[in-house]
């Protein structure tokens, strides 16, 4: 399945994303407020999955897949062919950053460069939503705990990310980030290290690379942080971005105004968003 959060007339909602529109789960499965919380219960969606669209797909505006996700945890320098481009050491262990519900934008909405920089990044990446809660959770059981997959780009505004050796100051920046445009379930997406990132900038590969170069795995990852803190139903996990980023192009490739950048990923489909400027 594909699973989408939106607003139509006015009014937030989550379902089933089809050819022929939207089921609209958050209007049968009232008990459940938002995307997050129904994916405790995927059996339920899954009984949805051949119910009328209530929906036209262009009658409806996309949100995130999850909004308001309480937990958005990022990892730096994950890609092989990234760590070699940036010439920094391989980490022994992940790196980890936050970013905010207010960063990201849907699918189809632009992104934003501050007004405090020109260094404005583009990082395409695959990110993992978690739909089963668990804590200590060993690797070769770590996927039983995914909801899907989804295309992410984590922003990036270079200059503020290093004035200090936090990263979090340059990705945080409000409408900076884009995730979407929907969340595919496990059955759909089939095995990830099997699909291939690509990012275009105005139509140009910038990015294109195997899932499988990681360095850290989705498994890994999941239960690297499960040691940290309980994963919950709408954690997302951005898995970090693979070589070609902008800031070690010589000269270096910014995102601007006007610009169209778009991530896609085999069987998660395309995320696409122009770049606008902040309101002065």
């Amino acid at each position: 399945m594909k699973l989408v959060s939106f607003v139509t007339a006015g009014t937030p909602s989550y379902g089933i994303y089809r050819d022929d529109g939207i089921v609209d789960a958050g209007a049968r499965l009232s008990h459940y407020r938002d995307l997050a919380s129904a994916l405790t219960d995927i059996a339920a969606l899954e009984a949805l999955a051949d119910a009328p669209a209530d929906h036209d797909a262009a009658s409806v505006t996309l949100l995130p897949p999850i909004p308001r996700s309480e937990r958005i945890v990022c990892v730096g320098l994950n890609y092989k062919s990234h760590i070699a481009e940036t010439g920094n050491d391989t980490p022994a262990h992940p790196i980890l950053f936050a970013r905010y519900p207010d960063s990201l934008v849907a699918d189809g909405a632009p992104i934003v460069r501050p007004r405090v920089s020109e260094r404005f990044d583009f990082e395409g990446e695959l990110a993992v939503v978690i739909g089963k809660p668990g804590r200590h959770i060993q690797s070769e059981r770590a996927l039983e705990h995914v909801a899907g997959y989804a295309c992410f780009n984590d922003g990036s505004v270079r200059d503020f990310q290093r004035h200090t050796s936090q990263f979090m100051p340059g990705k945080t920046f409000d409408r900076s980030g884009a995730f979407g445009p929907w969340l595919v379930t496990p059955d759909e997406a089939g095995g990830v290290n099997a699909l291939q990132l690509t990012t275009r900038l105005n139509g140009e590969v910038v990015q294109q690379t195997g899932i499988d170069d990681l360095l850290f795995g989705v498994e890994a990852l999941i239960a690297y942080v499960s040691q940290i803190w309980e994963v919950r139903p709408g954690d997302v996990i951005a898995t970090g971005t693979t070589g070609g980023v902008g800031a070690v192009r010589k000269p270096p490739l910014w995102m601007k105004p006007g610009d169209t950048i778009e991530v896609e990923i085999d069987r998660l489909g395309t995320l696409t968003n122009t770049v606008i400027d902040e309101e002065r």
